[in-house]
């Protein structure tokens, strides 16, 4: 099944779609969990295009505060005033709110989405006093990638227990080479090589890659060989160099592209 809603393109692995909407019927936050690159934040531009609803995305980070999220106080000429952050905003007037890679942010900063995410749906701004709360449309979606957790970070089990979660892969090679197709405009043959290099990179074993090629390199690949660009250049350039800075494991790289190509 594909969606495509305008501009908005989204090819549907399984009952994602289906899953989302009963979330949100009943308020409830989502948590999606994937690999880098698998379609996560295609999938909620997706389903907050769909649902007309603006969609605010914070991209999270060591250095991300509460006060990035809630908002803070601020000094103009005309004295002092209170400025909502992002997920205030989203809060108060609507809308889908989704912090991308929520185990980057530090754990003091999640804490403040507790009562957003329970029976409350209530934010607390402690510099004001104000608690508010959620708008009827507003809906709560964090995403993070599994394969980046470490024992220093991570979501406490009292935050992971107050979503609906998901678990996002990497599309099927049909899928996939159909995304291909559609984001890149090539022909099907050539998506299909494509996906199946980027199935046998994932299969590898004896070469140490931090991360697996994702769709979105297999994307930038595609366009740069729609546009004429030789097909072991564009691989060099969008897939192998993108995964590491090893010469021998750039070299061993370029050889499976070159017997695919």
């Amino acid at each position: 099944m594909t969606e495509d809603t305008n501009s908005c393109y989204y090819q549907v692995q399984d009952n994602e779609v289906e899953i989302f909407n009963f979330a949100k019927a009943h308020n409830l936050p989502i948590l999606i969990k994937g690999p880098t690159g698998c379609g996560k934040t295609r999938f909620v531009e997706y389903m907050a295009h769909n649902l007309g609803r603006e969609l605010v995305t914070v991209s999270c980070h060591d250095d991300l505060t509460a006060a990035d999220l809630l908002g803070r106080h601020l000094v103009s000429s005309d004295g002092t005033f209170w400025q909502d952050g992002p997920l205030t905003r989203a809060v108060r007037h609507g809308g889908i709110c989704y912090l991308d890679e929520i185990i980057e942010a530090r754990k003091d900063t999640t804490v403040v989405l507790h009562s957003l995410s329970d029976h409350r749906r209530e934010l607390h701004l402690e510099r004001t006093g104000e608690v508010i709360k959620a708008h009827k449309d507003f809906m709560l979606v964090v995403s993070y990638n599994p394969g980046y957790q470490n024992m220093m970070k991570g979501l406490k089990p009292s935050t992971r227990q107050r979503f609906v979660a998901m678990s996002f892969d990497y599309p099927s090679p049909e899928n996939e080479a159909n995304i291909l197709v559609h984001e890149a405009g090539i022909k099907l043959e050539l998506a299909n090589t494509l996906v199946k290099l980027g199935a046998d990179i994932r299969r590898l074993s004896d070469i140490d890659l931090k991360a697996a090629v994702s769709t979105r390199l297999l994307i930038y690949a595609a366009k740069m060989m729609s546009s004429g660009c030789h097909a072991q250049i564009a691989c060099l350039h969008c897939i192998i160099e993108p995964l590491t800075d090893e010469p021998e494991t750039i070299k061993a790289l370029s050889k499976l592209v070159n017997a695919h190509f």
